[in-house]
């Protein structure tokens, strides 16, 4: 499903270069969980930015299906981004002024408005399966940091992606909420055959994927 060819990643400035990735090769497949494990500092979130088209690799390729995301103008990244990846992030990232539903719901705003009705719908469906029904119409600062994680997934799946993209998601949890979204992730995978990206420093939570990576100072190991 992804393929990545020699991708590298460079910041510069007017006096040096900061190179992030060096040379990184990997192929992900179809319903897959792969944990991407490495210290802080070691390229994890750029690589995961790259994979998402969030983030324009220095040089390289990133085929998706067989077509380089890179290759496609930013409209089309962008409708890429929305339609067949989705995204959970350490810090949520939820609309502080929108309630629960309607930070679900805004993924799926962009489809046509025939297709609206079902996406609230599907919306209202997903947050009763995250168990989180009682709390549609509260804002993010109403809810515990577990449920605020759980709403993140249910927005990252409205618009149904083949790749879940996590950026350490369960870094600001505590472990029992932290192994209630592990065991969630993990059931997405298992039943519903979502290919799973997990970045993490931690091997504890690597460890529940089918396959784990090491990435180091920008290279992979092994």
């Amino acid at each position: 499903m992804l393929e990545i060819k020699n991708v590298c990643k460079s910041y510069r400035d007017r006096s040096s270069v900061l190179d992030v990735l060096k040379g990184i090769n990997l192929s992900v497949e179809e319903g897959e969980f792969l944990a991407i494990q490495g210290p802080s500092g070691a390229g994890k979130s750029t690589l995961l930015h790259i994979l998402g088209a969030l983030d324009e690799p220095t040089s390289g390729e990133v085929l998706f299906d067989g077509a380089n995301l890179y290759s496609l103008g930013e409209s089309e990244r962008a409708k890429f981004r929305n339609l067949r990846v989705g995204f959970v992030f350490q810090f949520f990232h939820l609309l502080p002024e929108l309630n629960a539903l309607e930070n679900v719901l805004l993924p799926g705003l962009l489809k046509s408005w025939w297709e609206r009705k079902k996406v609230c719908n599907y919306a209202k469906a997903l947050l009763e399966r995250l168990g989180l029904s009682n709390r549609m119409r509260h804002l993010p600062s109403q809810l515990s940091g577990g449920e605020q994680q759980r709403l993140a997934i249910a927005r990252a799946l409205i618009n149904k992606p083949q790749v879940l993209l996590c950026d350490e998601p369960t870094g600001n949890l505590d472990s029992e909420n932290g192994k209630k979204i592990l065991s969630l992730l993990k059931e997405l995978n298992s039943n519903e055959r979502v290919t799973m990206i997990l970045v993490t420093h931690d091997s504890d939570i690597a460890a529940n994927a089918d396959r784990v990576i090491h990435l180091k100072d920008g290279s992979l190991l092994g």
